[in-house]
């Protein structure tokens, strides 16, 4: 799959489709050396940016290597992240257009409660942070079900 990356309109860097996209059809797969979460802790606590992907372990996570890591979040996505085997693949979850940046929805479950963790996709219903729904729900003190992922 060719893919580039750019400047986003989104945040940062992104990654954007060079060629059409096919609904359902794997783009690319998130790869790294695999950590565990004291790992990653100790390597990148203090950093404000990290690409790490939790996985659904609880216990390890993706430090991000390769062009996966620059996809940014959208709580409109065109791509979603499957889990299969302990590796994870993005895949398109409608067709996307050649030069359409390519977007999946974080669902953040950790990280520091103080922190907000903004959205910058400006979608129509944007929920204002990369926090999964069940996360602010337990803020709220409700519970909803969500895929765990973290990057």
């Amino acid at each position: 799959m060719a893919l580039v990356i750019r400047r986003s309109k989104i945040h940062a860097d992104g990654v954007y489709a060079t060629a059409p996209i096919k609904r359902k059809h794997i783009v690319v797969e998130y790869t790294g050396p695999r950590l565990t979460n004291d790992q990653a802790d100790a390597i990148y606590g203090h950093s404000p940016r990290t690409y790490l992907f939790g996985l659904t372990d609880g216990e390890h996570v993706i430090d991000g290597d390769n062009i996966a890591a620059f996809i940014n979040h959208s709580c409109d996505p065109n791509c979603e992240a499957d889990e299969i085997d302990g590796r994870v693949f993005i895949r398109a979850i409608r067709n996307i257009a050649t030069g359409e940046e390519l977007s999946y929805d974080y669902n953040l479950y950790d990280g520091d409660p103080d922190d907000p963790a903004p959205c910058y996709c400006q979608a129509r219903h944007c929920r204002g942070t990369l926090f999964a729904d069940r996360k602010r729900a337990k803020a709220q003190g409700t519970s909803k079900t969500g895929k765990q992922r973290t990057r």
